[in-house]
């Protein structure tokens, strides 16, 4: 009987569910997020981007970054940190992000912004996090480590994406005010990594469409291009992710305020 109910849990057909499916569907789609979200990233990661901001009239702007992460593996009850600093061009020169995410589902992460022309680190409060993130189609609750935990599952069924088998599951935020009301993901059946995303308004409207594309390094996949493109405001934004060095022993005190304005 266990092993006819673990095959029942996977066996959801697409696109059309019937209710006992939909009812079943909520153990199967949490399963493949938690090893989506538990796949292997690395001990810490250090790489440079480019970000082009592309506005409905073709109109570009390019920052270039230099970001740093690392997986806090539950230590002070933190999973990871990451600090982004913006190197080009000359207006943003200096302007850091600091993220901090915690293994609490209930525990929002900390934010910092570091704005070097007013020699000052603001704090990102709760009701911030909705924003652009300087001025891309990502928000600051985007450049986060969101709990799966805070959401709830459903397995809609599986698809070809690019030639690779996918599950696409629907994500819905058990906080009814979250600024999405839903997330569809499309998440490869045998790596675990997620290519597509669609993001919804909070009136249920589609806003938004995410792209990743992938590369393994050292046996663990590292994203090394994503594009955002706004379907309500027609602005996008592509990061070019490159210089991607794995494992190399970053320390835990790079991710400080102090090296935040320090820009090393």
């Amino acid at each position: 009987m266990k092993k006819i109910l673990i095959i029942m849990l996977f066996l959801v057909p697409f696109p059309a569910m019937a209710d006992h499916a939909a009812a079943v569907a909520a153990p199967a789609a949490l399963g493949i997020v938690k090893k989506w979200d538990g796949r292997d990233k690395g001990k810490d990661l250090v790489s440079k981007s480019t970000f082009t901001l592309i506005n409905k009239r073709g109109q570009e702007r390019v920052r270039k970054t230099r970001r740093y992460w690392i997986d806090m593996e539950g230590k002070n009850g933190l999973d990871e940190k990451s600090i982004i600093f913006f190197d080009e061009p000359s207006d943003v020169k200096g302007t850091s992000l600091l993220n901090w995410s915690y293994e609490d589902a209930e525990k929002d992460d900390d934010q910092w912004l570091y704005l070097p022309a007013l020699r000052k680190i603001k704090r990102i409060a709760s009701s911030d996090k909705e924003k652009s993130f300087m001025g891309s189609d990502l928000t600051f609750d985007d450049m986060g480590d969101r709990n799966i935990m805070e959401d709830e599952y459903k397995l809609l069924g599986e698809e070809n994406f690019n030639g690779h088998g996918c599950f696409v599951v629907e994500m819905t935020p058990k906080d009814k005010k979250y600024m999405y009301s839903r997330k569809v993901k499309w998440i490869d059946a045998a790596q675990f990594i997620d290519y597509k995303t669609e993001f919804y308004d909070r009136k249920g409207r589609f806003l938004k469409r995410q792209l990743i594309e992938w590369k393994q390094i050292d046996n663990v996949w590292v994203i090394t291009r994503m594009s955002v493109k706004n379907d309500q405001t027609g602005h996008s934004t592509v990061i070019e992710i490159g210089d991607i060095s794995l494992n190399g022993g970053v320390k835990e005190s790079q991710f400080t305020k102090r090296k935040m304005e320090s820009g090393r």
